[in-house]
């Protein structure tokens, strides 16, 4: 613990400077670029080990990037690989966390995914099997304008031909168990889209021929296939029809050379009405309007006891009442120098810090804090750094070169 200290002190010496005091000890304070501040604190209460990146969002240098494993739909890896990969692509990034929860087995992440105003993954419903109940999960979104919002968005997805709108209910995820459903498959899913062996399917192949506005704009090409499994086009997508109902004919009547149109935003529609550039996932909702609801969480979101009221690792993401200032926090734990915390408490940290609105990320052993390319936090599982599915980075975008006169 000394010598933790001594070389917190070393740092701090170097690095003059100061966040406005808060409750506890602050060991590390610095500044990573202008809007861009770092902060290690300590809370004697807990004892807690916190790490905290407050953003100034109104900045038009810096930007939130959601970063997927491997630059995939499914895998997983390290955050601070994922920074790596990015740096050596030229990316400037000052910071990053882990963020929505995932599968282990597949490091598919389980909410709507979003990444540079492409839709990876469009759900109506999480994809977990943790609730207690089935529901839309939290989520983090920045729209076209730069606005944050923190929602439990679903998707809202129409496709249109010869005047008639046919829903989408998913984006690469096979909405299985249902009688009837439409899914959109891009080739973020991969090769072909998912064999259905339970219900009857029509899929038609498209190829996209540009957007306009928030509306994707494709070209129907080739026949419409009786069986799932079809290939997907590299340069457009498949929209599949599932059991035998009104979607299934609306498909088929999509014939060769028929312009489709698609539009996909969210349900509720985000503050500014503006399409989303970015949504990240979590869970739950911590933070509405300045109050803590976590103790709500198990009703709202449905959490489970052992996620919500035990202590443990936390990521935690929150901007402030004037949307201008993000407020990004890690807690150790499961150490005697940091016990972790529970969402109750979290509420409470990341509301003493300044957020206004606020959510969980994934947390324990996946809780990552990545500054300039090296983990400040004191990971939890034995076996170190947890790969996990995608991260949330604050990236320092490179000036425009002035125009020459």
């Amino acid at each position: 613990m000394l010598n933790s200290r001594l070389c917190a002190l070393a740092v701090l010496l170097t690095c003059p400077f100061v966040l406005p005091a808060q409750k506890g000890d602050t060991l590390v304070s610095r500044r990573l670029a202008p809007g861009v501040d770092y902060r290690q604190f300590t809370d004697r209460s807990g004892p807690f080990l916190m790490h905290l990146v407050r953003v100034d969002l109104r900045r038009k240098d810096i930007e939130l990037r959601h970063a997927r494993a491997h630059d995939q739909l499914k895998g997983r890896e390290k955050t601070t690989d994922m920074v790596r990969r990015a740096t050596e692509a030229g990316v400037n990034v000052l910071a990053a966390v882990n963020a929505d929860f995932f599968w282990l087995t597949t490091g598919e992440n389980e909410n709507n995914q979003v990444i540079g105003g492409e839709w990876w993954k469009g759900l109506k419903v999480t994809d977990s099997p943790y609730d207690t109940y089935d529901n839309a999960h939290v989520q983090f979104a920045i729209d076209a304008r730069g606005k944050p919002s923190i929602e439990r968005y679903m998707l809202d997805g129409k496709a249109w031909a010869h005047g008639v709108a046919t829903p989408v209910i998913t984006v690469n995820f096979n909405p299985s168990g249902n009688p009837e459903g439409s899914a959109l498959y891009t080739p973020r899913y991969g090769a072909s889209t998912p064999r259905d062996t339970v219900r009857i399917t029509a899929e038609a192949p498209m190829v996209s021929v540009g957007r306009r506005g928030d509306t994707l704009r494709f070209v129907r090409r080739g026949a419409v296939s009786v069986t799932s499994g079809s290939s997907i086009p590299a340069d457009g997508a498949v929209l599949s029809a599932y059991g035998n109902g009104l979607r299934m004919k609306e498909v088929q009547a999509m014939a060769d050379g028929d312009t489709v149109k698609i539009l996909l935003t969210t349900l509720p529609r985000a503050p500014t009405a503006a399409a989303p550039r970015m949504i990240i996932g979590g869970w739950p909702r911590i933070l509405r309007d300045g109050v803590s609801i976590a103790a709500d969480a198990a009703t709202l979101e449905g959490t489970i006891s052992r996620n919500a009221e035990m202590r443990h690792p936390r990521t935690a993401v929150g901007f402030s009442r004037d949307s201008a200032t993000l407020y990004v926090l890690t807690v150790d734990g499961r150490s005697q120098a940091s016990v972790g915390v529970t969402l109750v408490e979290l509420a409470r940290i990341m509301r003493r810090v300044g957020a206004w609105q606020a959510m969980n990320f994934d947390g324990g052993g996946s809780t990552t804090m990545v500054v300039e390319g090296k983990l400040m936090n004191v990971v939890s599982d034995t076996t170190g750094e947890r790969a996990v599915g995608d991260a949330l980075m604050v990236v320092r975008k490179a000036a425009t070169p002035a125009r020459r006169p």
